[in-house]
């Protein structure tokens, strides 16, 4: 099986790089090169042409493509100085069409360093597409942040927590194998030097939030080995960062305790499952999956999206794109155009809280145009009195 798995991972992902392999990185004598970084000649920056940036374009599955032409849409009335570099999906493609896409998909990103992306899948590959893509990538962290909109329903309107999750490792390592007919077993990788890097870039983000406490979330009571390295290596990683406080949490108690209390969090920080599990909990608080975006970093590169997959709609005509505008948000802050990502997060607050135009999933009966109409006419309006040097 786990032959089978670096085929898969070969075929479909793979890049002439340097790679580093940590010991931990090894399953039955195979060597898993899990970890890797670009090539070190390679130049770091960021992808322009003719003074546009160039990002990488990953509608995914439906409504992915729906999604990603308000962003467009959206960015063409804010004049912003961004081109992308579609990748065409074929959701249905055969085996060579999926082989072709993540040959694309790879090239595109090493170019840029920068993408956003809908949810990806195939029926090609025994293993997620989105989970070979982040480790391919290199892709350690995935940022949320759950912050509840004024005057839209949710169940904590003050709600306002960040949510750390490393994003290469534990369970989602994508090692399993059947041991004999009717037994499988999968394999959660914790590493020192990953679990390190991971503490260090989230107590160094708290700080330049000015976050004043870190949460980390664990089963270390069950899982000793592997949830008991998280937890010692973040918390060796804490004395560095005195002028944050931290304590840690039972999973099963944190899920709950973000349910009654989310005002007790401040910094949320744990392994890979349990962030997709707390990541679905916060967007249900804050009004539902159409409204959060993630953020996805590695040391050379960022990839957005909407923080939950599962999102909630009647047909593509009543789809909330808030989630993924707010990803083409992140992207822009991540390109150093901050200017024309307040410009929209203006429209986009003022649609929601003040205009009060809201999709079905969100309590309202507006269609995903007629927000995105709003959108534009108040980006229009805010253009008119904005210093923003027009491209």
């Amino acid at each position: 099986m786990v032959s089978k798995v670096l085929r898969v991972v070969h075929r479909n992902y793979f890049q002439k790089a340097h790679h580093t392999v940590l010991p931990a990185d090894t399953f039955e004598g195979i060597v898993i090169p899990k970890l890797k970084i670009f090539n070190k000649d390679d130049s770091s920056g960021l992808a322009k042409y003719g003074g546009k940036h160039i990002v990488t374009l990953l509608p995914g599955a439906n409504p992915g493509p729906k999604l990603m032409s308000y962003v467009k849409d959206v960015f063409k009335v804010a004049r912003v100085p961004v081109d992308f570099e579609e990748i065409p999906y074929f959701e249905n493609g055969n085996e060579e069409e999926t082989t072709t896409f993540a040959e694309l998909v790879l090239t595109s990103m090493y170019r840029n360093r920068a993408g956003i992306k809908g949810n990806i899948i195939s029926p090609y590959l025994t293993i997620s597409s989105n989970v070979a893509l982040r480790q391919e990538l290199d892709l350690y962290i995935c940022l949320v942040h759950a912050k509840s909109y004024p005057y839209v329903k949710c169940k904590y309107p003050n709600m306002d927590i960040y949510i750390c999750r490393q994003n290469t490792e534990g369970e989602y390592a994508m090692l399993e194998h059947s041991a004999k007919p009717g037994v499988v077993e999968s394999l959660k990788i914790i590493t020192k030097e990953n679990t390190c890097r991971f503490a260090n870039w989230c107590f160094q983000f708290a700080l330049q939030k000015n976050r004043k406490k870190i949460t980390i979330v664990h089963k270390a009571n069950i899982m000793k080995l592997s949830d008991g390295l998280f937890v010692k290596v973040v918390k060796e990683v804490a004395k560095s960062y005195p002028q944050i406080r931290v304590n840690d949490m039972i999973v099963d108690n944190a899920t709950m305790q973000l349910v009654q209390d989310p005002s007790q969090f401040d910094v949320l920080v744990m392994p890979n499952l349990y962030g997709n599990i707390l990541s679905n909990i916060a967007c249900g608080l804050i009004g539902g999956a159409g409204l959060m975006s993630a953020k996805n970093f590695g040391p050379d590169c960022a990839l957005f999206e909407a923080a939950s997959r599962h999102l909630t709609f009647i047909d593509e005509n009543n789809v909330n794109p808030i989630a993924m505008l707010n990803a083409s948000l992140d992207l822009l802050h991540y390109l150093g155009l901050d200017e024309y990502a307040d410009l929209i997060s203006q429209a986009i607050t003022k649609t929601l809280s003040i205009d009060k135009i809201h999709t079905p999933d969100i309590g309202g009966s507006n269609t995903s145009e007629e927000m995105v109409d709003s959108i534009n006419n108040n980006i229009k309006d805010l253009l008119k009195t904005s210093q923003i040097k027009q491209f």
